[in-house]
């Protein structure tokens, strides 16, 4: 019986002791150096314009008029764009809704940007991200973009594709993914410029 409570009261002391660790010594570490080193992106990536928070660089927002560069499909939440409900369509590869879709999206993106029917389309104007928030397009989609935004702000097609090159980040460490834009980012450089 004496083994038994002794074993006890090892127990109780281990499980008191890393929850404490665990649950609050090592939470509060990680925050106060995340605070210290990196405190942008401890609070989110917010983007501010006048006091007032638009949006995060990390997040996708929906743009729907012509005069803003739209970012890639949403499949976060019933309507998209949903930041509490981040996820990807879960449909595979031969789903044919998948393929309805798609097919669907492409003529839009064709209509939406004056583009022959057999203009190839990049894949990210027309598939959503895995987390369906994705806040970058690639090259390809802004200059094909570029036209339609250019028209409806009434600027040159030259001086839009110097401030879509300006805002242009390149592959991740160097060798890493493709050149892509921040959308948010751009049409908000957009506003600014004109």
């Amino acid at each position: 019986m004496k083994n038994i409570i002794l074993e006890l009261r090892v127990a109780v002391i281990a499980t008191f002791s890393l929850a404490v660790v665990l649950c609050g010594v090592y939470p509060l570490v990680v925050w106060v150096i995340s605070q210290g080193l990196f405190p942008d992106e401890a609070g989110g990536s917010l983007i501010q314009r006048g006091g007032t928070i638009v949006g995060s660089e990390l997040i996708a927002q929906s743009f729907s008029s012509p005069k803003y560069f739209h970012p890639r499909p949403s499949a976060a939440g019933e309507a998209g764009f949903d930041a509490g409900n981040s996820s990807g369509s879960n449909l595979g590869p031969l789903s044919q809704k998948l393929a309805d879709a798609v097919k669907e999206r492409v003529e839009a993106y064709r209509a939406e940007n004056g583009l022959p029917p057999n203009a190839l389309v990049p894949a990210d104007a027309v598939t959503a991200s895995g987390s369906g928030l994705d806040p970058h397009i690639g090259l390809k989609n802004a200059f094909l973009q570029a036209p339609r935004v250019a028209q409806a702000r009434g600027i040159g097609s030259q001086a839009l594709e110097k401030i879509i090159h300006a805002h242009t980040e390149g592959r991740d460490f160097g060798i890493f993914g493709e050149p892509r834009v921040n959308v948010l980012k751009l049409n908000l450089a957009l506003d600014k410029k004109i």
